[in-house]
């Protein structure tokens, strides 16, 4: 139960950053550095509990990888999702009668923008954070919160700079992003996630 509480803790926190710093009178264009820097705490956190996934690409990249017991999954993402949603209404309620209006995606970029940021964060986790040669590093955190970082400040224009399925969840409650467009976000970080894991694979062959 412990690694489902942490799951949840740190995904709420993360989406209720992503929510502050960028509904209303957020952050403006240093949103991303807060909301990587969030990511980054909430891993060195929890990272001993439950592996500080905090998104279920991640945990299907960890779980492909085979550094995350099949039992667990379910249980990480499902904790991942419960989070994200408890995230939006906090900020729902905070930033109650603030101006959201939902991000147009053009389907083609939006999709190779989530693919490629969503590939390079689930290979540094698992680069980072899965592998003996860096058993025991005490960077794991900040390559992983700068990993979202820049990808937000790179692509967040273009896709929104999700790379994790609870997040779609969350900016979707929260009205940044439509609903009709999740499946953009669902279809390309799970592709990426599974995409990173075997990536690992093949560069780390005996590390496995």
């Amino acid at each position: 139960m412990n690694k489902y509480i942490t799951e949840l803790l740190g995904t709420f926190f993360l989406v209720f950053t992503i929510g502050c710093t960028v509904v209303g009178n957020g952050a403006g264009a240093l949103a991303p550095l807060a909301i990587g820097s969030a990511l980054m705490i909430m891993v060195f956190a929890g990272g001993h509990i439950s592996g500080a996934h905090y998104n279920p690409a991640v945990t299907l990249g960890v779980w492909l990888r085979g550094f995350c017991e099949t039992k667990y999954v379910a249980g990480y993402m499902i904790s991942q999702i419960a989070g994200a949603l408890l995230a939006a209404l906090a900020v729902k309620y905070l930033k109650a009668g603030a101006a959201v209006a939902p991000m147009n995606l053009a389907v083609l970029p939006a999709l190779l923008a989530e693919f490629l940021f969503t590939f390079a964060l689930v290979f540094v986790v698992l680069n980072v954070a899965t592998t003996t040669g860096t058993s025991g590093n005490s960077f794991y955190g900040l390559a992983i919160g700068f990993t979202v970082m820049t990808g937000a400040f790179a692509v967040g224009n273009i896709s929104g700079g999700v790379f994790n399925p609870a997040v779609a969840v969350g900016v979707s409650m929260m009205g940044l992003s439509a609903w009709t467009n999740i499946w953009i976000y669902l279809v390309a970080d799970f592709a990426a996630g599974a995409a990173a894991a075997l990536a690992f694979r093949v560069v780390n062959p005996g590390d496995n």
